[in-house]
């Protein structure tokens, strides 16, 4: 199956960053390649691109696709909470730019076989890297029935979480939940039938929730943003797509705090606590879709764009 994905806020991303044509970036979340095309676009001869993406579809569909742009363009299989270890093998030390599209890709849902969607029947899998071993349905099977409530919970913001785990936690004593279909049937089974007629697939907070745990998605994104923003030169800028309100809650947060470290009582004269601001927050509110975007791409609606700029 093609690698196929259209680049969600695409201009609004790219020109975030201020390209400057010899400038080093960072993708990421480099997924088919669709901002890094643009990015790559607007670089000389001397500008460089740096794709990072934890998918091997991904790392192979990129790589083809910016073939076009040659040495400008280093893609690296990795999460891109390695960012800096990644950097600094490549002889690297500051760059001007990093971006990340967070989510799951067009492809991923797309493909059944990948096991993140609960339209269709497949493995339960949902791993964004095939080279880890444990999958989701490690975690559906595996996991006891509090850590199942909690994840889906407080990564689905699922108000049935407990009845849902319940059920999970009796139908794998009886058989090892081993796919998609299996677990929706569970989940459709606690859901209050007028719940289902209005809230869209009773599954989707649920496979979230997996898909975040299993993948550690908040958790690399909290731990990475503080290190991103120290890679940048002064004036570079970090610009983070978001999907849900867990993620952009992260992102709004640490840019903040990034922003104003301050810890001092607020009815101190002066700061004495010596923590320094790293820049400013240039997107007061985040930059969102346009109503033509969204009706061209449906899975654009919850986007949302931060951006922070290093001093």
């Amino acid at each position: 199956m093609m690698f196929e994905h259209k680049p969600v806020l695409l201009y609004e991303t790219v020109d975030s960053l201020m390209i400057r044509p010899d400038g080093i970036y960072v993708d990421g979340t480099l997924g088919g390649g669709g901002h890094a095309w643009e990015v790559c676009s607007r670089l000389g001869e001397k500008g460089r691109l740096i794709g990072i993406d934890q998918d091997g579809d991904a790392i192979e569909a990129a790589s083809e696709r910016l073939k076009p742009f040659g040495h400008k363009v280093t893609v690296v299989r990795s999460n891109y909470e390695r960012i800096a270890e990644i950097l600094e093998e490549l002889g690297i030390g500051q760059v001007d730019g990093i971006y990340l599209d967070l989510g799951v890709s067009s492809h991923q849902f797309d493909d059944a076989g990948r096991g993140f969607t609960y339209r269709e029947d497949a493995p339960l899998d949902m791993r964004m890297d095939q080279r880890q071993i444990r999958t989701a349905a490690d975690i559906v099977n595996d996991y006891s029935e509090a850590e199942l409530y909690r994840i889906i919970r407080d990564y689905g913001e699922e108000k049935f979480a407990g009845n849902i785990a319940r059920h999970i936690a009796r139908q794998r004593q009886v058989k090892r939940i081993e796919t998609t279909g299996e677990l929706c049937e569970i989940i459709k089974g606690v859901i209050p039938m007028k719940m289902r007629a209005t809230g869209g697939h009773p599954a989707k907070r649920t496979f979230q929730a997996l898909r975040i745990e299993l993948n550690r998605e908040l958790d690399v994104l909290n731990s990475s943003i503080d290190t991103m923003i120290g890679l940048l030169k002064p004036g570079g800028r970090l610009s983070i797509i978001t999907f849900h309100s867990l993620e952009d809650r992260i992102v709004k947060n640490r840019f903040r705090e990034n922003e104003n470290p301050c810890q001092c009582p607020p009815d101190f004269p002066v700061c004495v606590c010596g923590r320094v601001s790293r820049g400013k927050i240039i997107t007061r509110k985040p930059v969102v879709p346009t109503d033509e975007e969204i009706s061209e791409n449906k899975r654009c609606k919850s986007s949302k764009l931060r951006v922070f700029e290093r001093s």
